[in-house]
């Protein structure tokens, strides 16, 4: 699934990854692949990122929205 993790400032990261782990306003949650359509607010805290390789790079933001649709996920992240 393709991954972008956008900030007023810049866009921090864009690619193709295996899982994302977010900090859900109701609790964190993950995205896998072929995930349902679902939009989100976020909270502060970190953005966990795996791809393929198992490799696994984190993120901080303090807030924000994902949108999660047809194997594409967008954050936009404060």
């Amino acid at each position: 699934m393709h991954l972008e993790i956008i900030t007023p400032e810049k866009k921090l990261f864009s690619g193709d990854v295996e899982s994302v782990k977010l900090p859900g306003a109701d609790g964190s949650f993950g995205v896998l692949n072929n995930h349902a359509p679902i939009i989100a607010t976020l909270i502060k805290g970190t953005v966990k990122v795996t791809d393929a390789k198992k490799h696994v790079e984190n993120f901080e933001i303090n807030g924000g929205v994902v949108e999660v649709l047809k194997n594409k996920v967008i954050v936009l992240a404060e």
